[in-house]
């Protein structure tokens, strides 16, 4: 082999290797690899998000008050192609996503609030954990802190300014947006009854028993949710009692058959990226 064989071979060797914006093993994929955790965490933002003081940007572009459900699963869709991408296809995704809202910005005239975007942050934070928690038990310190740093990079991504360092720093930052961003306002009534309509009423309320066992003390309060004891018992057995084979009926009876072609979507998504994790494994085979 000649001497510039050795140098092509040498230099292909150090090329630098494509990594994924998120690692295999992480506690993200696992909980955004699970069909039922990811339902869970769009029903806690679904109700947090109708009492933001920002949620007129919704109204203003019509797209979620139009069709919320149908949305959900456009946002899994964009969740995905970060969560389970290279860095790179990620890194488009989320100039993507820059793109999208300025064009929004233009069209208004105003720049959406820096502390607005911090807020869907941190419910994507808040939620991923409760939900966890909810289905499968707590994460662990380590879990938690790797939880948060992901979707800290992710903000990063997105511009969002004067993020916490760490999980400590954003559950006390958390609390303080809880506190003073949150109002029920005619747009919460008014989201809500788009739920209602687009659900239809049982899964309706089917829909309020979950967010009321999911949400945060403040979140509950300001919309009245009540907690139900057969809503807690169902989702306590959830892990225990249903098999596998029953999952795909179970999501699909929670939304109407006119999305039935999206959940479908949703599950071959997921499942081709991750698997559940231990303590979901250790639940179902019981």
């Amino acid at each position: 082999m000649t001497n510039d064989s050795n140098s092509d071979v040498r230099s292909l060797t150090t090329l630098p290797l494509k990594s994924d914006f998120v690692t295999s093993g992480s506690i993200v994929r696992k909980i955004w690899g699970d069909t039922e955790l990811v339902l869970l965490i769009f029903a806690g933002s679904a109700a947090e998000f109708a009492l933001n003081r920002a949620v007129d940007w919704l109204f203003f572009t019509g797209k979620i008050p139009a069709d919320p459900i149908g949305r959900l699963f456009s946002t899994v869709r964009y969740a995905q192609e970060i969560v389970f991408a290279e860095r790179e296809a990620a890194e488009r995704t989320l100039a993507r996503i820059n793109a999208i809202h300025g064009a929004v910005e233009c069209q208004r005239g105003q720049s959406i609030p820096d502390w607005a975007f911090r807020d869907v942050l941190y419910m994507l934070v808040d939620y991923s954990e409760r939900a966890h928690r909810m289905l499968y038990g707590p994460l662990s310190p380590a879990e938690r802190e790797e939880l948060y740093l992901v979707f800290r990079r992710v903000g990063e991504g997105l511009n969002v300014k004067a993020l916490p360092e760490g999980y400590e720093e954003w559950r006390a930052d958390r609390r303080l947006h809880l506190v003073r961003d949150l109002d029920h306002s005619r747009h919460t009534a008014l989201l809500y009854g788009q739920y209602r309509r687009h659900l239809g009423e049982w899964r309706y309320q089917i829909l309020l028993g979950v967010q009321a066992l999911l949400v945060p003390e403040r979140v509950r309060r300001l919309l009245r949710l009540r907690r139900r004891t057969i809503f807690s018992a169902l989702v306590e057995g959830y892990g225990q009692w249903v098999v596998p084979e029953l999952r795909p009926l179970i999501r699909r009876l929670m939304v109407q058959p006119r999305y039935w072609d999206e959940v479908k979507k949703m599950e071959r998504g997921l499942s081709k990226h991750a698997a559940p994790s231990n303590k979901a494994l250790q639940l179902t085979a019981r």
